[in-house]
């Protein structure tokens, strides 16, 4: 039975949203050590001292190199890879960033980690590399299949490489929710992309939730989804702002931005109609089917059945309470209503 019990766990971009609640969680389950793996020199030293804990060891690198790479993963049971690149206009402007990032520099992690000899690597991914449209859901996809080719290339690996693809984060650094209360803060209209644009609404403590499952439960090459409910950025707004003390706030749209979706996917039809229910979660198995190709074309095969894309449109959609009570799990949101009452 696998547990972070007395083990070294390695997070790449460590010093993120993700990165940092990870953490907390590792260190209140007796982990031996956490390796946090990230670029950033000045969110290392605030998140030592934040920390103050001798199990937290820093290592300065990047994952586009392999050789920084390599002293971070040394000696580690498991590792997190949770670096990339994440802002979606950024990927647009610059998208041989995103594939250097995100593809070849997950490409180096997992090989890496192979190398060292860890046990198991969850790579962390997103609802955006499902039917891709922009560069940062294109790389992600492709990070996805890199995570896949190392499963099915290496059958007798002493490692497990699995993948989680989750949706936007609430409160996390960069999303929309902070940003809302900034501007209702300083008495400026919330700016809305599309108000009838949807999203997967998921708290940093669910997305580790999601994380530890695939760590505990995944095959090679396995992909999981934790089932999560969806609002209208419209409703999420009202929601924040009621929270905040305005049930009226002044809306304004401003058009969507680049590479944006509609609604996101957290799973395409092809997958819902091979995934295994698995409760709150969904599980992805690897097609780890070889490339004689003609086994399948002499033999035929069956056609998967018919199914619907899991969308943020098409799963359960809340209105501005249930979006309160939502929001009102997070820490963040409780403090904030705090010092308003």
């Amino acid at each position: 039975m696998k547990s972070f019990d007395n083990s070294v766990v390695t997070i790449t971009g460590g010093t993120g949203s993700f990165g940092s609640t990870m953490a907390v969680n590792l260190l209140e389950k007796g982990v031996r050590q956490i390796n946090i793996f990230s670029r950033d020199e000045a969110k290392q030293d605030e998140m030592r001292r934040r920390f103050n804990d001798e199990r937290l060891r820093f290592f300065i690198g990047d994952v586009r190199d392999a050789d920084s790479v390599a002293p971070a993963v040394r000696g580690a049971d498991y590792v997190f890879h949770a670096a990339a690149l994440k802002q979606v206009p950024s990927c647009e402007f610059f998208p041989q960033q995103a594939v250097k990032t995100n593809v070849l520099g997950s490409d180096n992690v997992i090989k890496t980690a192979a190398e060292a000899g860890v046990r198991s690597l969850v790579c962390l991914s997103t609802d955006k590399a499902v039917y891709p449209v922009n560069a940062m859901g294109m790389s992600k996809a492709l990070m996805e299949k890199t995570a896949q080719a190392f499963a099915r290339n290496f059958p007798d690996s002493d490692m497990t490489v699995s993948v989680t693809r989750y949706g936007n984060v609430m409160y996390s650094r960069g999303s929309v929710i902070p940003m809302f209360v900034n501007q209702l803060k300083s008495g400026k209209p919330l700016t809305l992309t599309d108000p009838e644009m949807t999203r997967f609404l998921m708290s940093l403590a669910e997305s580790v939730d999601l994380v530890e499952y695939a760590f505990l439960n995944a095959n090679p090459g396995d992909i999981y989804v934790k089932k999560a409910p969806g609002a209208t950025v419209e409703v999420l707004a009202r929601a924040v702002a009621s929270l905040l003390g305005n049930d009226d706030p002044e809306i304004k749209v401003i058009g969507s931005r680049h590479g944006e979706k509609m609604h996101e996917a957290l799973l395409s039809s092809e997958e819902i109609a091979k995934a295994v229910d698995e409760g709150d979660f969904f599980r992805v198995p690897l097609d780890a089917r070889s490339l004689q190709y003609e086994l399948y074309f002499d033999e035929g095969s069956s056609k998967p059945p018919l199914a619907e894309d899991y969308t943020s449109l098409s799963t359960q959609q809340l209105n501005v309470d249930e979006t309160k009570e939502l929001l009102l799990k997070l820490p963040e949101m409780r403090e904030i209503v705090k010092e308003l009452s």
